[in-house]
């Protein structure tokens, strides 16, 4: 038996139907499932002449590689690519809370997410930031960690925030010592129960430019971050740092860790994205089930021209499958 991944289809308007449809294809050691309109599936499909043959989902069905197999949920009203509309808002959303249904019911093993368009959703009157956001308060998560992982020519690259969608002049104080120390023990249990790695090794970015260079430019590594670290290496953590982040991401450093701790989106996702845009995945650490995500956006100029590269949805839904099995084992 495969795990069955849950696969959300996401924007209508942008590549994720499309990016969807190419699991038609997909040869790995999962049964992806797609949620979304099937109407608009077979539209798109037929709008990018792919022959893809569709079949509603039943959990005995025989894994048939070449067929898609959907879960149904109809739009609100009908879709065009790279055309968003406000109304298709809570569909969205609807995907996601079909997915999460069937994560907690064992009718999923997994769930792995195409891109959302946050402000559409948040035109339509929903407050909307982001997927992980809003699986956490689903689930009554307290606190749940984003990280990003990807293959590099060196092996591979795993990033996770401490923060993550907030404007650069609200993370300072977002960093406070509980919070940081939350992050690192989900961090570190994810990377022993979901990537079975016994002793992880953690390298963790300082805030600040040069770490704060001795609290010439900010005290937040001498008052926070450090006091954390000292605390949960007693416990016997492998925490390195705080590195500046400039650094921190050269190989020489790189290559002494299993993932990286950074302080804020863009000082983590820049140098993640660089190395494996396009190939790299979103994983949501600390949820009690198993969500993977593609690490781009709708793209809604490439939307219906059927050029989008499915490469890091194809590696969600493997990434998903593994976590899956090693659950199960």
């Amino acid at each position: 038996m495969l795990p069955v991944i849950a696969v959300t289809s996401g924007e209508p308007a942008g590549i994720g139907p499309e990016l969807c449809l190419r699991l038609a294809g997909y040869a790995g050691d999962a049964q992806p499932v797609i949620l979304g309109d099937r109407n608009l599936l077979e539209a798109r499909a037929a709008q990018l002449g792919l022959n893809v043959t569709f079949r509603d989902f039943c959990p005995k069905n025989p894994v048939d590689r070449g067929i898609l197999d959907v879960v149904h949920i109809p739009l609100a009203v009908p879709a065009q690519a790279g055309q968003l509309n406000p109304a298709n808002g809570p569909y969205v959303l609807a995907l996601l809370d079909r997915a999460l249904a069937g994560c907690q019911s064992g009718e999923f093993a997994a769930m792995a997410t195409a891109p959302v368009h946050k402000g559409v959703i948040n035109d339509a009157g929903v407050h909307f930031t982001g997927h992980t956001e809003y699986l956490a308060d689903k689930t009554a998560t307290p606190l749940v960690v984003m990280m990003l992982a990807g293959d590099t020519e060196r092996g591979p690259l795993r990033v996770a925030l401490a923060t993550t969608h907030l404007p650069l002049k609200d993370v300072s104080a977002a960093i406070t010592a509980d919070v940081l120390e939350k992050t690192l023990r989900i961090l570190h249990a994810d990377l022993r129960g979901k990537y079975g790695l016994a002793a992880p090794r953690i390298l963790v970015a300082g805030l600040n430019p040069h770490a704060g260079e001795g609290g010439y430019l900010g005290m937040e590594e001498i008052e926070v971050i450090t006091p954390v670290l000292e605390k949960l290496r007693a416990e016997g953590m492998q925490l390195a740092g705080p590195y500046p982040a400039d650094t921190m991401f050269t190989p020489p450093i790189l290559a002494q860790g299993d993932a990286v701790l950074a302080m804020y989106h863009d000082q983590g996702l820049t140098a993640l994205k660089y190395a494996t845009f396009g190939k790299g995945i979103n994983v949501t650490l600390g949820l009690p089930i198993i969500r993977t995500s593609v690490d781009h956006g709708t793209a809604l100029e490439l939307a219906g021209t059927g050029k989008a590269d499915p490469g890091s949805l194809f590696e969600a839904v493997a990434e998903a499958a593994r976590m899956a099995t090693r659950k199960q084992s």
